[in-house]
């Protein structure tokens, strides 16, 4: 094995770089991963190679491989960092204070559609209590305090967090309201997928529920766009390009749009509300579960 020559251990700050590089296999993915310029990656990583005086990584055409030494010090940094999450999450999961910052990720249809009306009430009640909310379609690492609080809609949903089912996100078929090539009013459901033209979505994609309804139920040559996410698609149905599979939650705040379908029970799909089990005891985490919880659990009622 390598000897590693130092007189003092690397600080945490200097482990996460090469911890970047050896999960991600490139200075480029690296910073991308840590939000800083490549340059800025190398630098760090030449300077914690001089420091313990050993090669960490073999510059290769294809890539960043680890040295023998670089992998064990790959391997104590996610050791280290899982040990820095845990005792972060424990200490703020004694926070009792209705205030300080709370993280939020949900996807985009649900800021537009699902959470104003809860958010705006939920910061006249705890003007203390900052909501930073974030757009992903993927869960974030909550164990590493990427986010507080998830709204995710999902059939699954990880076993390590704990949280509550808020009801059903319930999908229709639209058109443009007053449209003339487009259906009107409710349709059979084989007439609107093999007569009229369809907004689509991923072509291969099928680990997202409106994408597996598509691809089951949709000829690709119906399809006469395709966008990767559903409020895009909102936008592009108010045009009366084509038919869209939307979330009834939309019908409120969409005028423009007219259902011309049932609600589709086989792409329903839950609406979760999740958090760390050690968050779950804070103050503003709790509050935030029960009141825009309740909130979101009356609107997904509401709609039809």
């Amino acid at each position: 094995m390598t000897a590693i020559t130092t007189s003092g251990l690397p600080d945490w700050d200097d482990l996460r770089y090469a911890l970047a590089i050896a999960e991600q296999g490139s200075l480029n993915a690296a910073a991308q991963a840590l939000g800083v310029r490549h340059t800025t990656v190398l630098r760090r990583l030449n300077a914690l190679e001089q420091d313990l005086g050993t090669r960490l990584f073999e510059r290769l055409r294809q890539g960043y491989q680890p040295t023998e030494a670089g992998a064990l010090l790959a391997q104590q940094a996610r050791e280290m960092q899982h040990a820095i999450g845990e005792m972060q999450r424990r200490i703020i999961g004694r926070d009792l204070e209705l205030q300080g910052v709370l993280r939020l990720t949900t996807a985009f249809v649900a800021t537009l559609h699902l959470l104003p009306e809860a958010l705006a009430a939920f910061r006249r009640s705890h003007p203390g209590i900052m909501v930073e909310v974030s757009e992903n379609s993927a869960l974030v690492d909550m164990s590493r305090r990427d986010a507080d609080v998830a709204l995710r809609m999902s059939r699954l949903v990880p076993e390590h967090l704990v949280g509550r089912n808020l009801g059903e996100l319930r999908m229709r078929v639209y058109a443009r309201r007053g449209s003339a090539t487009l259906p009107q009013r409710l349709t059979p459901l084989s007439e609107l997928c093999g007569g009229h033209p369809w907004i689509g979505f991923d072509s291969e994609r099928r680990t997202r529920f409106f994408d597996r309804w598509m691809l089951d139920h949709v000829p690709p040559e119906q399809v006469v766009m395709r966008l990767d996410l559903l409020h895009p698609a909102v936008a592009m149905a108010r045009t009366g390009l084509a038919l869209a599979l939307l979330p009834t939650v939309i019908e409120a705040s969409e005028p423009e749009l007219v259902a011309v379908s049932e609600v589709l029970p086989d792409v329903s799909t839950p609406v979760w509300l999740l958090t760390h089990p050690d968050l779950r005891h804070t103050g503003r985490v709790r509050a935030f579960m029960q009141e825009v919880g309740a909130a979101l659990e009356q609107r997904l009622k509401a709609a039809p």
